[in-house]
Order: C-alpha cells, then sequence, then structure tokens
C-alpha cells in the first residue's frame, strides 16, 4: 500500500523565543526527556541546577559516552503558547530544545501524523503547533551550522593566541 511520506518521516520541528531569542525547537516522542543544548544554557546565560539523578548518555552518532548532571528550567513562547519547562541540559547540534514524551504527557498532546501538528489544551485554552516547512528547516539547520562553525573558529583563534602568549 502507498501512503504520502511528505510528514509521516520527518520530525516536527519549529521555532520558539527563550528571552527574546529565535531557538529551534524538536518535539520527539521518541526521547524519553526533554533536553535543552548546552549551547543555548551558556549563551543565555541560564541557570542551571544539577540533576538529582545523574546519568550517562550515548547519541547515536557518538563514541563518547557524556554525563548528564544538569537541569534547566526554560521559560518560552512558541506563537501564543508560553511555558516552562524543566529540562535536561546536554550538547545538541540538531536543535536548541528537545520537547520529549515528558512534555507531551504533561500536555496531554495529540499528534496529527497526517499534518504533523501537535494539538492540547494550555490555561484552558486550544493550542496547535505546526511543524515548519521543509525549506524553512533547512535554512534554520544552515544557519546554526554557520554559527557552529564561526564559534569554533574563533574559540581555535583563542587558543592559539593563549598559546603565543605563553
Amino acid at each position: 500500500m502507498w501512503r504520502n511520506t511528505t510528514q509521516s518521516e520527518n520530525l516536527f520541528q519549529t521555532r520558539c523565543l527563550v528571552q527574546g531569542k529565535v531557538c529551534a525547537v524538536i518535539i520527539d516522542g521518541g526521547s524519553c526527556t526533554n533536553f535543552a543544548s548546552t549551547r543555548l544554557v551558556s549563551k543565555l546565560h541560564l541557570e542551571t541546577k544539577p540533576h538529582s539523578k545523574p546519568y550517562k548518555l550515548q547519541w547515536i552518532s557518538e563514541n563518547i559516552e557524556m554525563l548528564v548532571d544538569k537541569q534547566v528550567e526554560v521559560c518560552f513562547s512558541i506563537g501564543k503558547y508560553e511555558d516552562v519547562v524543566l529540562f535536561h541540559v546536554a550538547p545538541m547540534k540538531a536543535s536548541h530544545l528537545l520537547l520529549g514524551r515528558p512534555w507531551q504527557f504533561d500536555k496531554k498532546t495529540s499528534h496529527n501524523g497526517q499534518s504533523n501538528k501537535y494539538s492540547f489544551f494550555h490555561h484552558n485554552k486550544k493550542i496547535v503547533l505546526a511543524s515548519l516547512s521543509h525549506s524553512e528547516v533547512r535554512e534554520d539547520q544552515k544557519k546554526m551550522r554557520e554559527k557552529y562553525e564561526q564559534e569554533r573558529k574563533k574559540l581555535e583563534k583563542e587558543e592559539r593566541n593563549r598559546k603565543k602568549r605563553k
């Protein structure tokens, strides 16, 4: 049987605002936790707290385990939806925030796979979140890669200058 895969094989990706800054968000029902990127936490000087039960995490494409030992509450908005969510802090390049099953469970979300939209009630108002288009996702990913590359080059230059001064 043929099926339309335009949405069925796509992650839900959108944008949000955190402290007035545009950030990338992924909603992923396959993730057993909510994650905030270490880069987001660092750049916005968000206050973290120790994780009550630190654990080791290994991303699919990494050979290195990392210790997830920090959490952060992030106030964000997506359109008219505003919320504060507790996230585990981990290095991520794909997105700034990842809303996993805990958020979906707490919000009692419904996901329409055909349209790739999430709906739920927040403060007695129905919220419907729509995913970005393919071109918008590609553009966001390109911008994120460019920023990561600029930051990497800046850090390398600072390291070279530090070594020269010694």
